[in-house]
């Protein structure tokens, strides 16, 4: 059985800034030492007021001809992509073009209109709220008859429209605003929400208001949407044993259009999540306090507009993060104002490598304030 690697940080003298990063990329290698089924992960920790801002990789980007891994590959990043959905909703809400409370009838095209509402919705009462913390009734169309068949159809290619009738097809409507389901198609009806009001594909839209122009974020783009960027590495290979998938055998649009969809670097997510939660992509605070507001009680779930916001009692405060289905995490650290970005290849080891790199790196930051 797997058990993390951990190493008494209480026994580690307080180390300079500059020697942080040598005992970070020491973890890495020691943790990939006891996982070399994890096969690639790729780690960058934006940590400013530690004048740290270091990317590292470690494995192979490619079990079929071992090259080694850069720490400078992209890849999908899945649902992490909703993060930056929700961010360029909360950018509309910050211009005033529409609100958090706003019932959605009247902010979707009209096939889409009619396609819930003849199913039995009533899209008077769902709210984009409702839409951004995942309380909005609406059940999902990537159930597991789904996943069977990307499985056995990797190379189909879906619309969003297929997966929106998919959704009424085998849902039907729950209670609004009471219970935590999570699905992809309340992002998929944001993005949807997002061409609406700007009359311009949301991915365009987007890369607008979520100012990646701005910030430098050039190797950030919507996969099969967006050209693929100049001087970019090749996606590095995303796996997944238990549904027998690997990344580059499959069609990008199962999971493409607000749900997931983003490919981005290490780094560059990193950033993005930094900027903000640093308040340089939504400047009210007011509007970004909304992202980390809970609309349920947090017995309930911790998943806010978008984000996550876990307190952990072993470190003493909150987290903001979200995950993707390949293996990918992003949190931010308000308490030490650092972004880590994790990225693990294999899926399946994801889920036990993630947190011990997450929560080790923010016990060496906060020790070393």
């Amino acid at each position: 059985m797997y058990k993390p690697f951990i190493v008494s940080i209480l026994l580690l003298p307080t180390l300079a800034f500059s020697q942080l990063q040598p005992v970070f990329q020491e973890k890495i290698d020691s943790i990939y030492e006891k996982n070399k089924d994890a096969i690639g992960i790729i780690v960058h920790v934006e940590a400013p007021n530690h004048n740290i801002s270091w990317s590292y990789a470690k494995g192979v980007s490619d079990v079929t001809t071992n090259s080694i891994l850069n720490s400078n590959q992209p890849v999908l990043i899945a649902s992490n992509t909703k993060t930056y959905v929700s961010a360029a909703i909360l950018r509309l809400v910050e211009l005033e073009k529409i609100s958090l409370d706003q019932p959605i009838k009247y902010l979707l095209s009209k096939e889409t209109r009619k396609l819930f509402e003849d199913d039995g919705y009533n899209l008077e009462e769902i709210t984009v709220k409702n839409l951004l913390s995942h309380t909005s009734g609406i059940q999902d169309y990537a159930d597991q008859s789904y996943f069977d068949f990307v499985i056995q159809n990797p190379t189909y290619n879906w619309t969003k429209e297929e997966q929106m009738k998919r959704a009424v097809e085998v849902g039907t409507p729950q209670k609004v605003g009471e219970n935590f389901l999570y699905a992809d198609i309340n992002y998929l009806l944001l993005t949807e929400i997002i061409e609406q009001i700007n009359k311009k594909p949301f991915y365009k839209s987007m890369r607008d208001l979520l100012k990646f122009k701005e910030l430098g974020l050039s190797k950030t783009w919507f996969i099969n949407l967006e050209k693929y960027p100049n001087q970019t590495l090749a996606l590095a290979h995303q796996y997944s044993t238990k549904n027998k998938m690997d990344s580059y055998q499959i069609n990008p649009s199962w999971d493409l259009y607000g749900g997931g969809g983003y490919a981005s670097t290490a780094k560059e997510a990193a950033l993005f999540y930094h900027n903000l939660f640093e308040g340089n992509i939504i400047k009210n605070q007011m509007v970004l306090n909304k992202m980390i507001s809970y609309v349920l009680p947090v017995e309930k779930t911790d998943y806010c507009l978008g984000i996550s916001n876990t307190f952990h009692s072993d470190l003493g405060f909150s987290v903001y993060a979200h995950g993707g289905f390949w293996g990918t995490e992003v949190l931010y650290s308000p308490e030490i104002n650092a972004t880590i970005s994790i990225f693990t290849l294999q899926q399946d080891k994801s889920y036990l490598i993630n947190p011990v790199i997450g929560k080790e790196f923010q016990k060496l930051l906060l020790d070393n304030k």
